[in-house]
């Protein structure tokens, strides 16, 4: 059986401090109080035969509420984890207070019968590489390291 796919764009800026990362906090009940290993590159699941980058844009507008706002797009390979992970670097900026994102249900209290909805990402934020080193989930680590290796050719 061939493994999930996912993917997604990973979108950046330089500033005057420099290089920042848009992150976006995962929604939904267990991730409500986190925010240690709580954020994500805005992605998502596709099926193996769409194109990974089309999904990438797709499920950042979805999750974002915005489109990417950047044209070109570096790819920054896989990870493989529960899921195969392909992520794209972009150079672009968003108002990160601006963004809304899609909702997924869950039963929510556990076994209670009652369907809640929930932000896939709850709130978005620019992050400095070492702070959002500390933020993003410890699988998607390896891409930061990928970027800063991209900005700094």
């Amino acid at each position: 059986m061939p493994p999930v796919r996912s993917s997604g764009v990973l979108l950046y800026r330089r500033t005057d401090r420099g290089v920042e990362v848009l992150l976006g906090h995962m929604g939904g009940p267990f991730w409500a109080n986190k925010e240690a290993n709580a954020w994500s590159i805005p992605k998502g699941e596709h099926d193996p035969d769409e194109d990974a980058e089309a999904a990438a844009r797709r499920e950042f507008a979805e999750e974002l509420g915005s489109p990417v706002p950047a044209t070109d797009l570096q790819p920054l390979g896989e990870v493989k984890g529960r899921k195969l992970l392909a992520v794209w670097a972009g150079e672009g900026d968003l108002d990160a207070d601006a963004t809304t994102s899609n909702t997924f249900e869950l039963e929510w209290p556990p076994r209670s019968g009652r369907m809640q909805s929930f932000p896939e990402i709850d709130r978005a934020a620019w992050f400095d590489l070492d702070t959002a080193r500390t933020k993003l989930v410890k699988a998607q680590l390896p891409f930061l390291d990928r970027l800063a290796a991209h900005v700094a050719d």
